[in-house]
């Protein structure tokens, strides 16, 4: 039945994620317009077709199991040298995508996988565009803010154009639930370190 190529991620809600993925074309990136501005859960990732319902069933409990935080990006950030990655960084909420990452990728589910980099969770805004556009993309969105309440994640396919399209949304299954930390705390996560993660 053959392959897609998946992954998993939190959008950006409007008017960021318009706003973040036209500024991400007007810094010369042309994988823009094919990738929503998003934090990613799971990188791409292929699986047999065959393997799509129990992919589903899994991020549905993934989700049932948690409940809306907030999140807020301010600033900048860059992966250089390692990769060739400018970002907005995320100062609240990056633990609870920790959270949801690892549950997604557990080794008894069905998107078992091992990460090339330590997760760092991001919102990406240029990537593998020449140097100098890289430097514009970090100064120009230095003092760039947003923040919203994360309600739960989504499931995206990419299309052989390369292009990235909603395939489900996974909405949390706890908002009634005060706080906004999923129920089981992993292990420490260290969000520190540097990494190079996915477009």
């Amino acid at each position: 039945m053959g392959t897609v190529t998946l992954g998993v991620s939190i959008a950006v809600p409007e008017p960021y994620g318009s706003f973040l993925q036209e500024r991400r074309a007007g810094f010369g990136d042309p994988a823009a317009h094919g990738i929503p501005t998003h934090v990613t859960l799971l990188p791409p990732t292929e699986v047999d077709v065959a393997a799509l319902p129990a992919v589903e069933d899994h991020l549905a409990r993934v989700a049932a199991e948690g409940r809306p935080f907030p999140m807020r990006l301010e600033g900048t950030g860059t992966f250089r040298p390692l990769s060739p990655v400018v970002f907005v960084r995320i100062v609240e909420g990056a633990e609870e995508c920790a959270v949801l990452q690892e549950r997604i990728r557990a080794e008894s589910g069905p998107c078992a996988r091992e990460l090339q980099f330590p997760y760092h969770p991001h919102v990406t805004v240029a990537h593998g565009i020449d140097e100098e556009a890289m430097d514009r993309a970090f100064a120009e969105l230095k003092e760039y803010e947003a923040a919203w309440t994360i309600t739960g994640f989504a499931l995206y396919e990419q299309g052989a154009d390369g292009v990235w399209r909603l395939d489900r949304e996974y909405p949390f299954g706890a908002d009634e639930q005060p706080g906004g930390v999923p129920p089981v705390v992993p292990r420490q996560v260290d969000l520190s370190r540097p990494a190079a993660p996915s477009r």
